[in-house]
């Protein structure tokens, strides 16, 4: 029988994880973020915008600088004071959020959503994984569909039953995009210093339909970055509360985010940039922006850097394989907040159905919109991240405990910031397009809480909330 009513089960049941399964941040934050970014999918598209001379139309320095910010915003606004919080209670994130959306509302948000979006990342991994097998195997459109349904099938299955074994060997495969990111540098470096922004922009072919893209300003890149980098980390930040449980102090959260998070994003993307320009500096690059052969993934431009399509078809296939992890513990993530709110539900049917839906999406190639799909994630996420972190703000960094039912500051904060988040969707319906729109919502969302604070639900009583650590 609940000892207190008014508290849903499955706040009664969390236990805080003790300080004898914490670690020092190079063990596990630092390690577990970094093989996030090295994922071939997030540094692959970095380059690309749709644009002229994508991320690159305003040269080399106003890129890098660019993912700085974005690196350096993902740290300090969307991850460590949400990790802050976890490493105070030891109480992951769908037990945090109680009390920003409340003990009923923390079902729906952060915990159900976090869940169907995990599938959304299952879709994306999936099409990546199967369109660089692809490479090496050709496999056509019918057998590229078996590959993505063998795929996504057998991440759902690792992820239900047997994901401790995946753990086991994931921990070393991200250094392999890190060996294949470095090689590609050292090949490329030399072209660096003849790298021209303006030809590679010029040369770029017009789209087959509608009119010709300019080349973006260096304001449009920064937004650029800011919308893809941001995206990809919302739901990432918002797990910043799980990755701080296994925090010891103040300065494992710190480090873990300035290496896991900050240093991993810039460094990452930074190769990806480096080495598109510097190829295109290069003699074999020049040639190919004299004959209008302009590609600015770098995962594509393998075989020209190496002057091996053998060579880039293995490199492709190691680095698709290298994301089956990926694809596990996004499912994992998935599984364990579907299992969580949908507790009566066998999760074998819940997860199956949003597996189905993930291939689906992978099939169909929505899922290849990597861009798109990212921006979506930070609409979701970003007013979530936003509204956390003015909890702690204004709960002075302890955290209150769960609040009763639906807390309406956190859902109305969440509801005016998705929809700014997804307004560059409608950019032809409005007229024009909310720049760097995850990051907006991440503001307006940290605002509108703020602003709401005052109509917030009573804080339930909940013990676990006075054992929290007061570093």
């Amino acid at each position: 029988m609940s000892v207190n009513p008014s508290v849903p089960s499955y706040l009664e049941c969390a236990k805080p994880n003790p300080a004898a399964n914490r670690a020092p941040w190079f063990k596990n934050t630092a390690p577990t973020y970094a093989g996030i970014f090295l994922w071939f999918v997030f540094w692959s598209l970095a380059v690309k915008t749709g644009t002229p001379g994508g991320m690159l139309s305003a040269g080399v320095g106003v890129a890098l600088g660019s993912v700085l910010v974005a690196a350096l915003l993902c740290h300090f606004g969307f991850y460590y004071l949400p990790a802050r919080f976890g490493q105070k209670t030891g109480l992951p994130l769908y037990i945090v959020g109680s009390s920003t959306y409340g003990a009923t509302g923390g079902f729906l948000l952060p915990g159900f959503l976090m869940g169907l979006l995990q599938f959304g990342w299952l879709a994306v991994n999936t099409w990546g994984s199967a369109m660089a097998m692809n490479q090496m195997f050709g496999f056509g459109k019918v057998g590229l569909s078996v590959v993505m349904v063998l795929w996504g099938a057998a991440a759902v299955v690792a992820a239900l039953k047997g994901i401790q074994y995946v753990a086991k060997f994931s921990t070393y495969l991200p250094l392999i995009p890190a060996a294949i990111l470095i090689a590609l540098v050292a090949k490329t470096a030399g072209g660096l210093g003849s790298f021209d922004p303006a030809a590679l922009a010029a040369a770029t072919p017009a789209p087959a339909t509608g009119a010709a893209a300019s080349p973006l300003s260096a304001f449009g890149v920064f937004a650029f970055a800011l919308t893809y980098i941001v995206g990809f980390f919302a739901t990432a930040g918002a797990a910043g509360v799980d990755f701080g449980t296994g925090s010891r102090n103040k300065n494992d959260v710190a480090m873990g985010g300035l290496f896991g998070v900050a240093l991993a994003i810039f460094l990452t993307i930074g190769a990806a940039i480096l080495i598109t320009a510097g190829y295109y500096g290069g003699v074999d690059g020049k040639a190919a922006l004299a004959s209008g052969a302009v590609e600015l993934n770098p995962m594509v431009l393998m075989g020209a850097i190496f002057k091996s399509d053998t060579v880039a078809k293995w490199l492709a296939f190691a680095l698709a394989i290298t994301a089956f992890p990926s694809a596990c513990f996004c499912s994992l993530i998935a599984a364990n907040s579907i299992k969580t709110t949908l507790p009566k539900v066998n999760p074998w049917i819940s997860c199956g159905i949003g597996c189905a839906v993930a291939i689906a999406l992978a099939i169909s190639g929505v899922a290849g919109k990597a861009i798109a799909v990212f921006a979506f994630v930070g609409a979701s996420f970003g007013p979530i991240c936003g509204a956390i972190t003015m909890e702690y703000i204004l709960s002075k960094g302890r955290w209150s405990g769960p609040r009763a039912a639906f807390n309406p500051a956190g859902w109305v904060s969440w509801a005016i910031g998705f929809v700014i988040g997804v307004q560059p969707n409608f950019a032809a319906q409005c007229g024009f397009s909310i720049p760097a729109a995850p990051v907006v919502a991440f503001i307006v969302g940290a605002a509108v809480y703020a602003l709401l604070s005052k109509m917030q639900t009573p804080v339930l009583r909940y013990p676990q909330a006075d054992q929290q650590s007061a570093d």
